[in-house]
């Protein structure tokens, strides 16, 4: 009998670790799964969208940019905005990489001063930053992302002073300005822990980060470099159009990855970014047109891709957060406003932005900056819901775009006169302004006419 039980418990006891053995077998991919959903893992959708949407945005600059405004210059130049757009996007690439990155980005500065830069410990990213992650992408990523609207913006700013401004002179200051105005200012709005950012201000492409830094930025070096020879008497008329309109063309495809790349996401939120973007756009270039129409009574190729360009400003710091009627409303009005800076309020300041820089980015990125602060709401068909406050929405949205007006102002101001100072002089020599910078400044001509 006892031997019997003996016998009965070393079966159980042989079945109990079988059993065992099989619940851990089935269970262990489930709680395998489950310690793996805790730690972050790259998402391959994301990672391919976001480097789509990268090339996209460097494509804005070179040739999109490039296009856009050597089509407009006179022939004798248009070698010169080209050499520009591709420099500054060679210089940029090589300070991002050393520290701009960093100090956009990092949150490791101390103290108050964390709240307007960043420190130096993504310099060069190095050692385990190879694996780190922002959100699903490879931080590689985020890093080559940001890095394309680092290079855009300076190159926006060269529209407003082509034609007459040293190319050292040129080089020097977009150097200094992408160092003292961009990357502080961007820290600020996208660094994580920076000052408006905390504040909650909406800017999801660069309304203000991009488009009013560059635009006041050119408002202020083409006031302080002076107007072309001839200005406003002469007519200076673009040489080359159908270039303008390819540039036009470029610089609107690449702003899906402008705006859509900037959730970092392939999702509901970069689709929606996309379909206001090109809202905005066609908005924005119809009522320009009409308005020409009306004044003049022809609309312009240049006058319909302007306003284009102009509608896609407007609805870059609002894409993430406005549906189709915010975009509509925003093309409309940027439309109207940017017409106007561009032209009568041009004329009656007598200032030569030559390519309209101001008129229609600055002018653009606040006017979309502005009014994201109303349109946002779910009431006009926004993503913001019941406990949005509209009012306090647009007092952050008015600190930050006066503040950041200011504070760039005030920089390009100064950097200027250093840069002039150190270069003998922002301007060209009358003489070479007279025969084109193409042949002064690099040797060459783009015609042989």
């Amino acid at each position: 009998m006892r031997a019997m039980i003996r016998s009965m418990n070393r079966i159980l006891s042989f079945r109990g670790k079988i059993g065992i053995f099989a619940f851990l077998l089935l269970t262990f991919p489930t709680l395998l799964s489950a310690a793996e959903e805790g730690a972050p893992t790259i998402d391959k959708s994301d990672t391919a969208w976001i480097m789509a949407a990268s090339a996209l945005v460097l494509f804005m600059t070179i040739p999109g940019l490039a296009f856009f405004y050597g089509g407009l210059v006179h022939k004798r130049n248009v070698l010169s905005v080209l050499m520009q757009c591709f420099a500054i996007t060679s210089v940029m690439t090589v300070i991002w990489t050393l520290f701009g990155y960093s100090l956009a980005f990092s949150e490791t500065a101390g103290g108050s001063l964390g709240k307007f830069i960043g420190g130096f410990d993504l310099a060069l990213l190095k050692g385990g930053q190879f694996e780190e992650l922002s959100g699903s992408i490879p931080l590689f990523l985020h890093f080559g992302f940001q890095m394309t609207f680092f290079i855009i913006t300076p190159a926006l700013m060269v529209g407003a002073f082509v034609e007459r401004m040293k190319f050292s002179a040129i080089m020097l200051f977009c150097i200094l300005w992408a160092i003292l105005v961009y990357l502080p200012v961007c820290h600020m709005v996208w660094g994580g822990n920076g000052i408006l950012f905390d504040m909650g201000v909406i800017d999801l492409a660069g309304g203000i980060v991009v488009h009013i830094t560059a635009g006041v930025g050119a408002l202020v070096a083409c006031i302080v470099a002076g107007p072309r020879k001839g200005y406003p008497k002469s007519t200076f008329m673009p040489h080359n159009l159908p270039m303008t309109v390819c540039g036009t063309g470029m610089l609107w495809v690449g702003w899906y990855g402008f705006n859509g790349g900037s959730f970092l996401a392939a999702d509901g939120n970069a689709a929606l970014a996309i379909v206001v973007t090109h809202i905005s756009a066609s908005v924005a270039s119809i009522v320009w047109s009409s308005i020409e129409w009306a004044i003049h009574g022809k609309p312009s190729v240049l006058g319909f891709v302007t306003g284009a360009i102009a509608g896609l400003a407007a609805i870059t710091p609002a894409a993430g957060e406005v549906g189709p009627l915010g975009a509509l409303i925003i093309g409309c009005v940027s439309g109207v406003v940017c017409f106007w800076a561009s032209t009568s309020l041009k004329r009656k300041l007598n200032y030569d932005d030559s390519l309209d820089v101001w008129g229609v980015h600055g002018v653009g990125g606040i006017v979309g900056t502005f009014l994201v602060a109303f349109l946002a709401s779910a009431s006009l068909g926004g993503k913001r819901g019941e406990d949005y406050s509209m009012i306090s929405q647009l007092g952050t949205q008015s600190i930050a775009i006066i503040g950041v007006a200011i504070y760039t102002a005030l920089i390009s101001f100064v950097l200027l006169k250093v840069v002039g100072a150190i270069t003998g002089g922002l301007r060209v020599a009358e003489q070479e302004e007279n025969a084109g910078l193409d042949i002064t400044s690099h040797g060459e001509n783009a015609y042989n006419d």
